[in-house]
C-alpha cells in the first residue's frame, strides 16, 4: 500500500526552525521508483485553501518555491533512503497550517499530484 508520512511538525516561536521529513513507502515507491517522483510540499490553514509551498525534481537537481517562502525554506530529497524533508527557517506565525508532503510524476509541478500524505500541524507562536 502506497503511503507517504509526514513527521516534524510542532510549536515553535516565531524566528525559529522546523525541518519536516516525508517517508515514501509501499507499492509504486518500492524497488527504486520513489526516484522517478517529484516531491512537493503544500499547506492549508484554517479557514484557507491548501496551497503550494515547495518542490523538487525527482533527482533533487531543481527546486521551486512559492514566493512566501523563497529565501526562507528549503526543499530536498534522499532517495536512496526514500525521504523528502522541508527546512523551515525565519518561521512566521502565517507559516501556522498543516503541512502536506505529496508525489507526482511531473518535473516542477505546482499541481496535479498523484499521491498525498495525510499532514502534519506547524504552529508558529508570535
Amino acid at each position: 500500500q502506497v503511503q507517504l508520512l509526514e513527521s516534524g511538525g510542532g510549536l515553535v516561536q516565531a524566528g525559529g526552525s522546523l525541518r519536516l521529513s516525508c517517508a515514501a513507502s509501499g507499492g509504486t515507491f518500492s524497488g527504486g521508483t520513489f526516484s522517478k517522483y517529484a516531491m512537493g510540499w503544500f499547506r492549508q490553514a484554517p479557514g484557507k485553501e491548501r496551497e503550494f509551498v515547495a518542490v523538487v525534481t525527482f533527482n533533487g537537481g531543481r527546486t521551486d518555491y512559492a514566493d512566501a517562502v523563497k529565501g526562507r525554506f528549503t526543499i530536498s530529497r534522499d532517495n536512496a533512503e526514500n525521504v523528502a524533508y522541508l527546512q523551515m527557517d525565519k518561521l512566521k506565525p502565517e507559516d501556522t497550517a498543516v503541512y502536506y508532503c505529496a508525489a507526482a510524476l511531473g518535473f516542477l509541478p505546482r499541481a496535479d499530484y498523484d499521491y498525498w500524505g495525510q499532514g502534519t500541524q506547524v504552529t508558529v507562536s508570535s
